[in-house]
């Protein structure tokens, strides 16, 4: 089986303080960071052991995932595995990158994000040259903020051409940006007007829930990550289905569990 999986654990903290973000400057107790360690340790054994799939794994925590050493092992472990195409994460480039050496550098990719206000474009700007000189594959992007307008401009002059540069359209505001803008960003980023719009899915083509799944720390499979909490039996792999609002559920060993389950 190929499949693409979104993992997002329990974790919930930042290191940042970004003004639109609930998680900003949020800390956890040692418990709740130990059970994120665990639930995080226990997806990453089932990973391991799904040899006879093609995997892809893409982390998308609510907050900073990097400066905690359990992510940057399983990114290790999961690079080095034969049936893993490809493991990425979402990071603010705070953590140290020497833990990267130990990776497959072929299967890795980062998800880097630019927080104006609270780092340097300079020092943003020098973690990414680490990656270019450590040989990992990378993107950078920015929430596109009016207020950092000038600062998005500067990234997109400052990094390389080949290092893609993507704007997050700020859309809790309707009208948000002037045609004037749009067409700044969309310099910078050719899909922005894509992003800027919201984009009616259900019952279009999807593979959601077939070869895309979403996964939580308690082994929730739901076919994305906007799905809803009404649940439904799993259907066989197929090349395309419709968009559906239904999620699925493993058993509660859902990390050494090969099948999902019904829960209703």
């Amino acid at each position: 089986m190929t499949l693409s999986i979104l993992y997002r654990g329990p974790l919930s903290s930042c290191n940042y303080a970004c003004g639109y973000c609930p998680f900003a400057k949020r800390t956890e107790s040692r418990a709740e960071l130990d059970h994120d360690r665990a639930c995080l340790e226990r997806f990453t054994a089932w990973a391991t052991a799904r040899t006879a799939d093609d995997l892809g794994v893409l982390f998308t925590p609510w907050g900073e995932a990097l400066v905690r050493p359990w992510y940057q092992q399983a990114l290790t472990t999961l690079t080095n595995l034969p049936h893993v195409r490809r493991a990425a994460i979402q990071t603010n480039l705070s953590c140290k990158l020497d833990w990267v050496e130990a990776c497959d550098r072929d299967a890795l990719a980062l998800w880097c994000t630019f927080h104006p206000g609270e780092i340097t474009r300079d020092r943003f700007v020098a973690k990414c040259v680490e990656l270019r000189q450590r040989g990992v594959r990378f993107s950078v992007g920015v929430v596109g903020l009016k207020e950092h307008l000038a600062e998005i401009d500067a990234l997109r002059a400052e990094l390389p051409p080949e290092v893609y540069v993507w704007v997050n359209a700020y859309k809790r505001e309707s009208s948000y940006y002037t045609p004037e803008m749009v067409a700044q960003l969309t310099t910078i980023d050719p899909h922005f007007p894509t992003n800027n719009r919201h984009h009616a899915s259900l019952g279009e083509p999807c593979r959601a829930g077939n070869q895309v799944i979403a996964v939580d720390g308690d082994g929730t499979i739901n076919r994305s990550t906007s799905s809803s909490g009404r649940s439904a039996t799993c259907t066989p792999p197929a090349s395309s289905r419709r968009c559906s609002t239904d999620r699925v559920r493993t058993t509660p060993a859902a990390a050494t569990s090969a099948t999902p389950t019904s829960t209703g």
